[in-house]
Order: C-alpha cells, then structure tokens, then sequence
C-alpha cells in the first residue's frame, strides 16, 4: 500500500514515527506524501500547545480529505478522542502506549518490531517515556502518563543494530531522560545507561536530549570526559524570576540553576548550553520578564528556545489569576528572539579557527555538505564527496548567520 506518516512535536514522536515508518518498508508498503493520496494516513499528534492543538486538527481533516483511511495517535489523540471522532466516525485511534500495534495492525499479522531503520542521519532512541514531574503549565503527564524506562537490553539492541546500517550518532530521547532507570527493578540511573552503552556498543556518538538542573551531578558529568558524548547538553529554565519559577511548579531557584551551569562549565568548558523560556506566565509582570532577561544574558547559554505560555486545559496554571496578553506574550517573544539571535552568533563566532566533528546531513548540489557537530552547531563543508551519516572532522573558517563554513580536514 502506499502509506503517508505525519508527525508533530517532539522528539519522542518523531522517533516512533520512524520506528513505524522503518517498519512499514520492511513489510513492503510504499511511504508517500498525502497529495499522492495514500491508502492510509498516519497522524502522530501533539498537544504541548493550543497551537498543536490546531495543527493536528488541520491534519485531520486534509487527511480525510486525500487518503481512504486515517489513522490517529499521539497526545492529541489521548487527551481529545471524542473530538476526533466527532470530526469522522471511521477514524481509526490509536493510544500512545500501543502505538507499534498500528504496523501489526497494517498488515493482519504480529511480525516483531525492529528498531534499525530512519531517515534522519542521527537518529533518536527512545530510552523512556511518560513523566513525574508535576509543572503546573504541562500537559504531558496526562497524555503520557508515569515515568515508564526501556530495558537496557533494549536500547543496547536498538543502537548496535543502527550502528551496523551505518550510523555514527544517536540522540538518547525521552518525556522525561533524567527519570530513566528509576521504575527499573533494579534501579538504575541515566548515567549508569549512559556507560553501559559506552561499553557495549561502538557507536561513535552519544547525544543526550534534555535534562533538569536538579538531575546534574558529578557522577553525569564525568561521563563526558568521554569523547564518543556529544558536548552538549539542554538545560530548561523556563523562567529566570524565583516567583514564577514557584508558580510553574519548578523544583530550583534562579540562584540554584546559576550554580548548576557554574558545575557544568567548570566540567566542561565549551560545552553547548541551551534552554527553554516561557514568556507571559500568569503572573509574569514587566519586573519579572526583566529579571528572566537579565538572567539570561549573564549565563553561557548558546541557544534559547522561546515559547509563549499556552493555556491548557486540566493544568494548575489554567486557573491562575493574572494571565497575560496574548499581545504582551507575542512582545516578549519578539525581545527573547532577539536575544537568541544574539546568542546563537555569539557562541557560532567563537568556534571559528578551531576543529570539529561533524556528521554529514545533507549533500547539496552546489559541491558542498553540512552537519551538526558534537557542540550542536550546524557546519556547512567545502565538500560533498562525504556520504549522509558519515562522521567528519572539518577546519572553521567562518561563520554566516547561525552556520559555520569549514574544510574537511585531511588524514581525519
């Protein structure tokens, strides 16, 4: 059949989207865009934002529209099924815990499901799911539900069977990454997976997807004396005012986030360090935007991820008093972008002169290449005699915009 897969969201989504889509080549199908009209459209939805919300709707409806059948899952499906059925009865939904069944499901048959295929040069694992944290602005616990970790042995299989198609990088994802190990019998912890897999596996590199400042300690951040891990870590603040920070819910202060990346830089001096803000929380006057600024511009971060705070249903912060504009929300957008741009050339500025290691993403026809080093910066080669997924090493010579231009480097 010809199959179409949609994704929203996440990282998460994404790599179980490309767990589907791998499997669904295995088994013979053909993956096409939805104008080819498809026998059967898959939809990964999302519901972090009432934006998602729409987006999801939106691809509902043109599915129906240019395939015969729709299938639906992902967090917008969990959280809004009568919604969906009320927009086509035939739709076929899918819960986010049994999402794989869909491949069986496609075929009438009950095949094993394998883990080696993706279109992406640096693929994602998906090493846990679910979240115990308790933001009172999120709804992906209710989507999700509880902290769930994939066996170890799992995710060992899953990367050493990508290693052999291949690949030289993959990005460990997850809901909720510093949970991992936690509902395991017995416990383990983050770290400890991250040294099983730089023990039993040869792959060449280990990205880590997202942490809270409160998992960072000593024993994680020794493992990034090892080369094979990638430089770079997310670090979400969300706020840089204590009395928001209260209000979300989050388990630091401002000043204990400060001594957080204090601990990485002195570990790590270089190391990429991004984060994510939330501009216009209910509560969120001009004196507290002003002090999220001045945070921001005295750490080392490298890049911003700038969201305006969605009201969502179900969530403590939906019933907070002093929302905010969605005009003002759109103005702090504006000013933190600004400040990103700021960042991201700042940091891509002070890579010029040195070598880094790339893997290629992309080969253009204009005889040049481009990738993504350890540092999450995006590299554009002099060179596109480097195949996709190969790992390069590459002299900087400038920078242009956010991109760093480079020489592959000889005797690599």
């Amino acid at each position: 059949m010809k199959i179409t897969v949609l994704t929203l969201g996440c990282k998460v989504n994404q790599s179980e989207s490309t767990v589907i889509e791998g499997n669904l080549q295995k088994n013979g199908h053909s993956l096409v865009k939805l104008s080819e009209h498809p026998d059967i459209c898959i939809i990964n939805t999302c519901t972090v934002t009432a934006k998602s919300d729409y987006q999801s709707r939106q691809l509902i409806r043109r599915a129906l529209r240019e395939s015969s059948q729709v299938y639906v899952t992902g967090c917008y499906a969990e959280m809004n099924r009568e919604e969906i059925q009320s927009i086509d009865g035939k739709i076929l939904i899918f819960d986010n815990n049994n999402k794989y069944s869909m491949i069986n499901a496609i075929d009438n048959n009950s095949e094993s499901i394998t883990f080696n295929y993706s279109l992406r040069a640096r693929p994602s694992i998906k090493i846990q799911d679910g979240c115990n944290m308790t933001c009172s602005y999120c709804i992906v616990p209710l989507a999700r539900g509880k902290s769930q970790s994939v066996q170890p042995y799992e995710i060992i299989e899953r990367i050493r069977s990508l290693e052999d198609e291949g690949y030289n990088e993959v990005v460990l994802t997850g809901i909720h990454i510093g949970s991992y190990g936690y509902d395991l019998n017995p416990k383990l912890k983050l770290s400890d997976m991250m040294k099983m897999i730089l023990r039993k596996t040869m792959i060449k590199r280990i990205r880590i997807s997202s942490l809270e400042a409160h998992e960072i300690n000593e024993e994680l951040l020794d493992n990034f004396s090892e080369e094979r891990i990638c430089r770079h870590i997310h670090l979400p603040l969300q706020s840089g005012d204590d009395k928001i920070l209260k209000f979300m819910n989050r388990k630091y202060t401002v000043r204990e986030y400060r001594k957080v990346v204090e601990q990485i830089m002195h570990n790590i001096p270089g190391i990429a360090l991004g984060t994510d803000i939330i501009a216009g929380f209910p509560g969120e006057s001009e004196n507290e935007f002003k002090n999220t600024m001045i945070f921001l511009e005295e750490l080392p971060f490298s890049y911003l991820h700038v969201f305006p705070y969605s009201n969502r249903p179900n969530t403590i912060a939906s019933q907070m008093q002093g929302q905010v504009a969605s005009s003002v929300k759109k103005e702090r957008c504006v000013v933190l972008n600004h400040l990103n741009r700021a960042i991201k050339k700042r940091y891509a500025e002070s890579q010029i002169g040195r070598k880094l290691a790339i893997v290629i993403e992309e080969r253009g026809n204009d005889g040049t290449a481009s990738g993504t080093s350890s540092n999450y910066l995006k590299v554009r080669v002099s060179s596109n005699s480097c195949p996709v997924k190969s790992l390069v090493h590459v002299g900087i010579k400038r920078r242009e915009e956010y991109t760093l231009i480079g020489n592959p480097l000889q005797n690599q």
